[in-house]
């Protein structure tokens, strides 16, 4: 019979990040934010990257991220945010896809150049930046990790975002096809992330009373906050889940209420 686990470490130790090196696309607002202060409250030394750098870094304590500017669809500065970070730190554990995201359209009028955009900031890049980041993990003794941000709107209907839908959902694919190309050295993983209250959120279900309103149709009674993303990607990048790759951990709350619980009108 053989080990049960290969994992002696205590539960506080496996999220011990001290001496790791994290890059975080898209993170420094929002749901990347949420998930960099996390990494940062572990002890990672956290990499962000973005187009403009944000107004504030993220900050915990006197700890704080670094920030590069990166278009995350121009394969270039991908490669030049790498080796921005292995040169400052010396090393790559953990890459987290988080940039991405859409506006509202109608598939039925969209452009097919907006698609293509779409499809390239949410999946081509999210490939390319996992393909940078596994030649340098690859070199390393411990490897490293990989987590995908994927979405809800991957494994439901997406109506308004179709394009977007669609690119979570080959994101979520990606990682099972990566799982097993770059083992056992490199595991990757997705999170499909349900609602999140964010400091957009406003922009999307009103005020206070409508965002409560959204979260009240949710399980759990409220929409995620950015650090429960972040902690989730804490696990996937630790040890505690040194047997998960190619797997998805959903994070929504207990999804949404079937449609039909509400229109049926018997006893």
């Amino acid at each position: 019979m053989g080990e049960l686990s290969m994992n002696a470490q205590t539960p506080s130790q496996n999220l011990d990040f001290s001496g790791k090196v994290v890059i975080v696309t898209g993170g420094g607002k929002g749901v990347g934010k949420g998930i960099s202060e996390q990494f940062l409250r572990a002890g990672a030394e956290v990499v962000i990257c973005g187009r403009s750098e944000p107004e504030a870094l993220p900050t915990i304590g006197d700890r704080q991220a670094v920030f590069t500017p990166v278009d995350v669809r121009d394969v270039e500065q991908v490669q030049a945010c790498i080796d921005f970070t292995v040169e400052k730190f010396g090393r790559l554990d953990v890459l987290v896809n988080n940039a991405g995201g859409a506006p509202m359209a109608d598939a039925a009028t969209v452009s097919p150049r907006f698609s293509e955009s779409i499809i390239r900031l949410n999946l081509i890049a999210p490939l390319n930046f996992s393909q940078a980041a596994n030649t340098v993990m690859q070199q390393q003794s411990q490897g490293g990790t990989i987590v995908n941000i994927a979405s809800v709107s991957a494994v439901r209907p997406s109506p308004g975002t179709a394009a977007y839908g669609a690119a979570k959902a080959g994101l979520v694919n990606l990682a099972t096809s990566l799982a097993v190309e770059w083992a056992p050295k490199v595991r990757i993983n997705s999170i499909i992330a349900g609602l999140i209250e964010t400091e957009q959120s406003h922009l999307h279900y009103g005020d206070d009373a409508g965002i409560q309103a959204v979260g009240d149709t949710i399980p759990l009674g409220r929409m995620a906050q950015p650090a429960d993303i972040g902690d989730a990607c804490l696990f996937l990048s630790s040890p505690l889940s040194s047997y998960i790759s190619g797997s998805t951990v959903t994070v929504h709350g207990g999804g949404e209420k079937p449609a039909f619980l509400n229109a049926a009108n018997t006893d």
